[in-house]
């Protein structure tokens, strides 16, 4: 008898109509250090579109596996660091995801003082608010239990925001610039995969994996 694989989940995530407006960042033009690296306002990115819809900063996972549970099983302490970088007076990537366990450096690769504070709302992940020199060492954060969209913010600078999703499980990805994810080696099995976004909201769909990749597509639409 054939052994059932591993397979990997694909899609591509759409949204349809127009977005909200982005909001001007004046705040970050009228900062001594800050505004010098801009010749016009930048604007927030809550919502990136593309020009066919593609919708980028979704995070996707999944839950409630049926016959293989997945809860706890990360592998993030053997998992390369992910990292979190003050460039511009910004967090790059603004949208973030990591696996519990797993080493999360935070650089300042700007000529400025730069706080990093991470304001989780789980118990057992801890609040950190460290100050961070222009070319000081980075700093590593690490979080043992699963959260959604957890904050991190610079007090020094106000609108610098990220947002950093944390699971106990490697089963997750974050849509790109053209709108599509892939979660890797899903073992045989019903999950429910859900596709998140900061801003958006939340939607759901069931899938079933056995021995081909699948494909689940998700669209989100204006309000």
């Amino acid at each position: 008898m054939p052994v059932a694989r591993a397979a990997d989940i694909v899609g591509t995530i759409t949204f349809k109509g127009t977005p909200p407006p982005e909001h001007t960042n004046n705040l970050i033009m009228g900062d001594p250090t800050c505004g010098k690296m801009y010749s016009t306002p930048p604007t927030t990115h809550f919502y990136v579109v593309g020009k066919d819809g593609e919708f980028a900063d979704v995070v996707v996972s999944l839950k409630d596996a049926d016959g293989k549970d997945i809860t706890g099983k990360s592998t993030g302490a053997g998992a390369p660091p992910a990292l979190l970088d003050q460039k511009g007076c910004l967090y790059t990537p603004q949208i973030l995801a990591v696996q519990t366990g797993q080493k999360l450096l935070a650089r300042n690769s700007d000529q400025c003082v730069h706080n990093v504070h991470c304001d989780p709302t789980v118990p057992g992940n801890v609040e950190r608010n460290e100050p961070q020199m222009p070319g000081g060492p980075d700093l590593t954060f690490t979080f043992p239990k699963p959260e959604m969209f957890l904050k991190f913010e610079c007090d020094v600078h106000s609108w610098m925001f990220a947002w950093v999703s944390v699971f106990d499980n490697p089963y997750f990805d974050i849509s790109g610039t053209e709108g599509k994810f892939t979660i890797k080696n899903v073992p045989p099995g019903k999950y429910t995969i859900v596709a998140a976004h900061h801003k958006a909201g939340t939607q759901t769909q069931e899938v079933e994996v056995a021995d081909k990749d699948v494909t689940v597509n998700f669209t989100f639409e204006a309000k």
